[in-house]
């Protein structure tokens, strides 16, 4: 499923029916796209849950679709406020994730295959991007000038740049190294005729709404996220999961509060990884293979135990800020801030 979390199957999806299942969040985390860190950070997979699942209850509340069905505890799935302690595991429908073949004498993937299995019924195989704010160490910096987005600068400062209109973009899903795609590409990738398009870009633009305002309300900056969606039977639901501190940027105080962290500390402390990795990468590209990792002989340094102390407390304070409940046995978030200020 992926390399934080699991899925478990109760009822498969069909070519015309969404299944049944959970997704398991374990204590592992990734940064730059290597999957399974060497160690683990302790809390942050209920941490992800709980956020995740605040925030699947506020976008059904504004009627935004998604493939949610509740948190599981003692085996049942019921609505977040129900669960009297943090749980691992989010009840979901489950819908068709098709292979996507990659054509070595093409060196590209095959879309048109995947779609021919996925039907009616499958896992978008994009990533939505929604962008508020271009902070240090977002990737737009390496893409996009400031002009293009309508900012009067001349180049990217070193801090925080703020945004009139929120950005989406996209990405895949399913290949082995993310890749932004122009709106054309995405329109095909996608396998969606323009109107349900049309609904997943604003799909995202909803849901951007609904946590930056939640955001506001718990004194957090809303800086970007991502979603992923299922297509059945004509219409989008959102899926995954969103509103975590690992799909979403969020600030307080200038500190950020998100996975960035570990992105950033990896730069300082394991630098010949971080260059290994990407060299690997644009090798990948220069030589048309899928797996980047086959191509790096650095392997990632596991975190001192301070560091991940602090990550620990990052993902449980910050979640219970989010929800508002003491779920999770942490410092104040306040607290965990001037730790983490101390340290970068």
């Amino acid at each position: 499923m992926g390399s934080v979390k699991t899925l478990r199957v109760d009822e498969p999806a069909s070519s015309r029916s969404l299944g049944t299942g959970a997704f398991v969040f374990s204590d592992d985390y990734s940064v730059f796209d290597w999957g399974k860190m060497p160690d683990t950070i302790d809390g942050k997979g209920a941490a992800l849950c709980a956020t995740g699942a605040y925030t699947f209850e506020l976008l059904e509340d504004e009627g935004v679709p998604t493939h949610y069905r509740g948190v599981v505890q003692d085996g049942e799935a019921v609505a977040f406020d129900e669960a009297d302690r943090p749980t691992d595991r989010m009840a979901i429908e489950l819908t068709q994730v098709p292979d996507l073949p990659f054509d070595d004498s093409a060196g590209e993937y095959d879309y048109d295959t995947f779609h021919e299995e996925g039907g009616d019924n499958y896992l978008v195989p994009l990533e939505v991007v929604f962008r508020n704010a271009v902070p240090p160490g977002s990737s737009l910096r390496a893409r996009r000038h400031p002009t293009d987005l309508g900012l009067d600068l001349d180049d990217w400062p070193d801090e925080t740049v703020e945004l009139d209109e929120p950005v989406v973009e996209f990405s895949t899903k399913f290949e082995k190294k993310d890749r932004y795609l122009g709106e054309d590409e995405a329109r095909r990738v996608s396998g969606l005729d323009d109107g349900s398009f049309e609904t997943l870009r604003e799909t995202a633009h909803r849901v951007n709404d609904v946590i930056t305002e939640h955001a506001d309300d718990v004194d957090l900056s809303h800086q970007d996220g991502k979603i992923e969606c299922l297509y059945h039977d004509g219409e989008i639901k959102v899926a995954d999961v969103v509103g975590t501190f690992d799909e979403n940027r969020f600030l307080r105080d200038g500190t950020q509060i998100s996975k960035e962290f570990l992105r950033q500390f990896y730069k300082g402390y394991d630098p010949e990884w971080v260059e290994a990795v990407t060299e690997a990468k644009d090798e990948s590209d220069e030589r048309g293979v899928a797996d980047w990792k086959s191509l790096c002989d650095v392997k990632p340094k596991p975190l001192p135990g301070d560091v991940a102390l602090a990550a620990s407390n990052l993902y449980r304070a910050g979640a219970n800020e989010y929800v508002g409940r003491e779920l999770f046995n942490a410092p104040p978030l306040g607290e965990v801030i001037d730790r983490i200020d101390r340290k970068t």
